[in-house]
Parts: C-alpha cells; sequence; structure tokens
C-alpha cells in the first residue's frame, strides 16, 4: 500500500490491512491483501457503492476481490454484495437464512428505505442479493496467501448474526463490525440480544488481545480500552452484570 490509498479516502490500518469509512452512513469497509488473493469486509449499502469499491480496491491492489466478509446482516453492510460476483462470501451461521428467503430480503429493503436509500436501488440489491455460501458456527480460517484472517462467530449480540475478522500481524486488526461503535452510541435494534452483547465484547477482546487495533462498524479505529469501556457502558444500559 502508498500513498494512493490516502489520496483515494483509504486508510493503512497495518501493511496489508486497509479500511475506509464509507459516506452517508459513516460504514467501514475492510481490506485484507493477501499474495495472490483478497478479502472485503463489508461491500457497502447499495450495488452501485460496491460496484465503485470494488473498482477502486483493484485498481490500487492489482488483485481481485476474491473473498466477501459480512460482519452482520444489517442493509449499510450488505446491499453491495452482488457487485461481487465470483467472490466467496462468508458470515455467520443463520445469516443464510436471512439473506435468502423472501422476507429477510423484504425487511432489509423496508430498514434500507426507511434510513434513506432510494426505492429502486434497496430493491434493486436485494432482488439479487445471494445468501453467504460459507458459514462460520465457531472460527474459520481464511489463507489469502501470505496472511491468514481468522472468521469468530461471535453473535448473537448487535444482531443475530455477529461475526468478527482477525488478521494476524505485529501489531493485530480486529473488525468488529457493529459490535463496537466509536462514532455514536452503539445501536441495539430489534434484532439485538442486548444480555449476550457484553459477553461478546469479552470474547473479541480475549482473541485480539490488548495491543490489537479494533475497527468499529462506524468510526475511527480505536484500542483494547475503548472496547473494555463499551463493554462496560452496555452492561450498565441493559442491567448484565460485569465481568
Amino acid at each position: 500500500m502508498d500513498m494512493r490509498w490516502e489520496e483515494a479516502g483509504w486508510e493503512r490500518v497495518a501493511e496489508r490491512v486497509g479500511r475506509r469509512r464509507l459516506p452517508v452512513w459513516d460504514c467501514t469497509v475492510g481490506l485484507v491483501v493477501g499474495d495472490d488473493s483478497m478479502l472485503l469486509i463489508d461491500p457497502g449499502s447499495s450495488i452501485r457503492e460496491g460496484a465503485g469499491i470494488r473498482a477502486e480496491a483493484e485498481r490500487l491492489t492489482g488483485r481481485h476481490v476474491t473473498h466477501i466478509a459480512f460482519t452482520h446482516g444489517h442493509f449499510d453492510h450488505v446491499l453491495g454484495g452482488p457487485a461481487f460476483a465470483g467472490a466467496r462470501f462468508y458470515g455467520a451461521v443463520g445469516l443464510d437464512r436471512l439473506l435468502g428467503t423472501p422476507g429477510g430480503r423484504e425487511e432489509l429493503r423496508y430498514s434500507a428505505v426507511a434510513q434513506g436509500l432510494a426505492e429502486e436501488e434497496a430493491a434493486e440489491a436485494c432482488d439479487l442479493l445471494k445468501a453467504p455460501g460459507h458459514l462460520v458456527s465457531g472460527e474459520w480460517t481464511l489463507e489469502l496467501g501470505g496472511v491468514q484472517v481468522l472468521l469468530a462467530n461471535l453473535g448473537p449480540a448487535h444482531s443475530e448474526h455477529d461475526l468478527a475478522v482477525f488478521v494476524p500481524g505485529e501489531r493485530e486488526t480486529v473488525f468488529c463490525g457493529d459490535l463496537v461503535e466509536e462514532s455514536g452510541e452503539p445501536q441495539a435494534g430489534s434484532d439485538a440480544v442486548p444480555g449476550q452483547w457484553p459477553a461478546a465484547l469479552d470474547r473479541l477482546l480475549s482473541l485480539g488481545g490488548e495491543d490489537a487495533l479494533y475497527v468499529p462498524g462506524h468510526g475511527a479505529v480505536v484500542d483494547a480500552g475503548f472496547v473494555r469501556a463499551q463493554r462496560d457502558t452496555l452492561a450498565d444500559r441493559f442491567g448484565v452484570s460485569r465481568a
């Protein structure tokens, strides 16, 4: 990675790791670059946005996006998926039922339009969206060539299907999805399981460690202290005993 990344609006988190904060919903898209393949984390909120992300990522790296990881099933994190035909899609067990059924896709469309996505874009993305073919029940290691990435199912918590992505290195990088939010209060929608959220963050911290960089679903990169403080805030908010 070089200055072209920063000029294109991407932040270099580690040697093989980049991320970008997307406009409108401030959703994070992540990128892990292997020697011969590439993992993209959360492909945006529409096909148009996803296509732009794909073109930019492949131009900057000279590699094709070969793997996609959904951190959870909310519209701003998944509706760019149809722009990545040919990639392998990964998600937590159960996400296939949400994204692969007419009822689940209609719920996504409704949520997207309610949050401001154009009706036509939401309908197109939901019609073309496919469920992930690779489902993570515990942990799954991806070999990207020169770097191994760990996918860990940590849900239900923020949603019913929360997946975190751990990238090793001199300082480990952890893509948290919306288990962690920096730019606003953590959001607990109708599919959240608040009583299990603090425990999910405990596991996130145990896997990532004290020195890791934690990339939230929305906002700036944080450290373990921030995650721990958010864990305590959520425990107090939802009446869960602290560890």
